[in-house]
């Protein structure tokens, strides 16, 4: 049986990714960070979204995977997202068909750079 998390930025599924299609797997877990593109991302902050879904994961070893565990590591990982929005790590994408400050209300970059995006401050 198919489990999933779905956030705003964050989607968790009990499967595996075979030729673009989600095949149910009781043994696995498939992230998809930000699958509207509303935020610019680096190669960085996204290690460190990997890197705490893992942390997150492990945490729940030896539990059963339910549901509820899901969607508390999904929720857990969109806080973590809403933070590196805040520190600045990650930005809002205006180039993104869809406009949702979700993770707080952005304002335009400090004067001086030449940014084509949204941060928050």
């Amino acid at each position: 049986m198919l489990l999933k998390s779905t956030t705003r930025h964050i989607r968790i599924f009990t499967a595996d990714l075979q030729a673009d299609q989600l095949v149910p797997a009781e043994d696995k877990l498939t992230l998809d960070v930000d699958p509207d593109n509303e935020l610019l991302w680096n190669d960085a902050a996204l290690q460190q979204v990997y890197r705490k879904f893992d942390e997150l994961v492990a945490s729940y070893a030896g539990a059963d995977l339910t549901d509820y565990n899901l969607r508390r590591i999904g929720s857990d990982l969109e806080h973590f997202v809403r933070s590196l929005l805040q520190s600045g790590q990650i930005a809002y994408n205006l180039a993104s068909r869809v406009r949702n400050y979700s993770l707080g209300l952005p304002r335009l970059a400090d004067e001086g750079n030449d940014s084509d995006h949204l941060v928050i401050r």
